[in-house]
């Protein structure tokens, strides 16, 4: 790591992924070829099944299901290159136009296809039954178990049509245009015109002034655009709730339970676990501005790094510490991720245009996982990197179980990223010696459980109230908004931190709650049930542990989540469980109160 207080370059400046596994380029000859390929097979598709599926036995059915999977995998397949090349620059015209053209017919698949779920849902429990149960259906048997959990809530097929048709220009294009609308703005920092990427970065720069100007650089922005921003959320929120009447959904996070593979009870006692825990944050905080020597700490002094010195950690590095800590804890972990840097399945580079945030797609079994993020060489990039690999590597585990049962619901696709984050952390720590070094990983790592934690569950309040207040109330303000973020906010930090007028703002650009709502719990999840697993990882000496956590990666979604997790000892649907994930976190804050004592 080097020292500085200029801004040093990154090494990821370059670091641009190869999407050729996919496709060549949006012109690529094979990509037209696949999108005729796809048509003639839901064509296919649909005359030799259609008005069938109750007339089927396990045998048909299984090939059915198998000609089903491979036009789901070209799709994908489709999807997934127009999406991750629209990524990279949310301004090109060219992409724009091939991300919608992929979602047209996306939709239009799904509308030659919707008769199979609907003619699946509409058999008796006893006979389908019989097809879950059959020797030839048990490669598919989980898919089918949780398809039959939307029976009371699947339409009929043209009404299913009708929804699958309008979706194009409906919540997908406003999630279209939020992230347009935020790629393309420019905030203004020191006479600089910056993404929104890049001011956020600053939030995290040890000078308070710094931290003060970015804080004004994105709120001015923010506010310039929130009208548009305000009218999107209103739009997708009244998408929703009609989508949720017309299915029978009984509240705004129904569905999201349904598929996450979770009920309402659990995830009310993750919820009421941590905001009855509020007070360690507030304890934390108080911590911290102790230590940094403030009278008052402010939402922009949140994330200050408590060491004095700007440090950029060159993607190299970066680099070396997730390979060493995933290839310590399992030689095939760390084969694996060495793969992502080696064949370019990584886009790092901070651009113009570029979407924020990051994320590991998946893509389709018969390819691999692609990572993205914007790294700009702070310590949050490093465990941000971690985070997205660890994902990147359940991906590729988990892709032998074919389209229908690799992907994880939300509440166990975390596990593996955080997990990672933990791998690397742990790491860096036994590293250390000096206790003051030791004491700023400590307070970054609590800050980022808190951002993990706490926060995405305060989100999940706020979230609570505008889709209740949207419903019963009609079209929200920009300032009941506003009022409703502050509210959530001062739950959860008291008086330990001071909420600015500015920051009433800035629900306006978390993209989770217009792409996946309800989303944020599943970060909590992740999470505590990871603090868990560590706590397992630490005391069973590694006794056979890495082998049983690898298993869990491979089998992806293949079965619950609560009997996957219970073979590494752990009880999920115990109420209690959360409890101790967060007993885990507060002997962090007091591994930090006692090193505090020391420097």
């Amino acid at each position: 790591m080097q020292a500085s207080s200029d801004k040093k370059k990154s090494g990821a400046e370059n670091i641009q992924w190869d999407l050729s596994d996919l496709y060549e380029s949006p012109s690529d000859k094979k990509l037209n070829e696949d999108r005729k390929k796809v048509l003639e097979l839901a064509d296919r598709f649909s005359q030799s099944y259609r008005g069938k599926i109750s007339e089927l036995d396990p045998k048909t059915f299984a090939a059915a299901l198998a000609e089903y999977e491979e036009i789901i995998q070209v799709i994908r397949k489709i999807g997934s290159y127009s999406q991750l090349i629209w990524s990279t620059n949310t301004e090109d015209p060219e992409f724009g136009k091939l991300l919608q053209q992929s979602r047209e017919l996306g939709s239009e698949i799904s509308q030659k296809l919707v008769f199979f779920d609907v003619e699946w849902q509409k058999l008796s429990d006893e006979q389908a039954a019989r097809i879950i149960e059959s020797n030839e259906l048990k490669k598919f048997r989980h898919y089918l178990e949780v398809s039959r959990l939307y029976k009371d809530h699947t339409l009929s097929e043209e009404a299913e049509k009708v929804m699958s048709a309008k979706s194009v220009t409906g919540r997908s294009a406003w999630n279209r245009y939020f992230d347009e609308t935020l790629g393309a703005a420019r905030f203004e920092f020191e006479g600089e015109q910056m993404t929104e990427q890049e001011v956020l970065s600053k939030l995290h720069n040890p000078d308070r002034e710094q931290r003060q100007k970015a804080h004004q650089s994105l709120t001015k922005t923010f506010h310039q655009h929130s009208r548009s921003l305000t009218f999107i959320f209103n739009t997708v929120l009244a998408d929703k709730f009609t989508n949720d009447k017309l299915r029978n959904y009984n509240s705004w996070i129904s569905s999201r339970n349904l598929s996450n593979q979770t009920n309402d009870e659990t995830v009310d006692a993750l919820v009421s676990a941590v905001t009855g825990s509020y007070g360690l944050v507030q304890r934390y905080y108080r911590l911290k501005k102790k230590l940094l020597g403030y009278d008052e700490l402010f939402d922009y002094d949140r994330y200050a790094p408590i060491a004095k010195t700007t440090k950029t950690i060159h993607w190299n590095e970066a680099r070396e510490m997730v390979l060493d800590s995933y290839e310590d804890f399992h030689p095939e972990m760390g084969k694996i991720t060495s793969l992502f840097f080696e064949k370019e399945w990584i886009d790092a580079a901070i651009k113009p245009g570029k979407r924020g945030g990051a994320y590991s797609a998946s893509t389709v079994s018969s390819v691999h996982p692609y990572v993205f993020m914007n790294y700009d060489g702070q310590l949050r990039d490093v465990q941000t990197l971690a985070h997205e690999l660890g994902h990147g590597v359940h991906q590729y585990l988990s892709r032998k179980q074919g389209e229908l049962q690799s992907s994880t619901p939300l509440t166990t696709a975390e596990t593996a990223s955080v997990f990672g984050e933990m791998l690397v952390f742990n790491k860096l720590m036994s590293r250390i010696d000096d206790p003051a070094e030791k004491l700023a990983l400590l307070i970054s790592k609590i800050d980022d459980t808190i951002a993990t934690v706490f926060r995405q569950i305060s989100m999940n309040r706020f979230e609570e109230k505008i889709h209740t207040a949207r419903r019963t109330e009609g079209e929200l303000t920009t300032e009941q908004f506003s009022e409703l973020w502050y509210e959530t906010q001062h739950q959860l930090y008291g008086d330990s931190v001071k909420i600015t007028d500015e920051y009433r703002l800035w629900w306006c650009y978390i993209p989770h709650f217009l792409h996946t709502p309800g989303y944020v719990y599943a970060y909590a999840f992740g999470e505590l049930l990871v603090l868990a697993l560590y706590d397992v990882y630490r005391s069973s000496e590694r006794n056979g542990f890495s082998e049983k956590y690898m298993e869990l990666l491979e089998a992806g979604g293949s079965d619950w989540p609560h009997n996957l997790v219970g073979k590494l000892g752990l009880d999920i649907k115990d109420s209690d469980f959360w409890k101790n994930g967060l007993r885990l976190f507060e002997y962090m804050v007091e591994e930090a109160e006692k090193l505090a004592e020391t420097v």
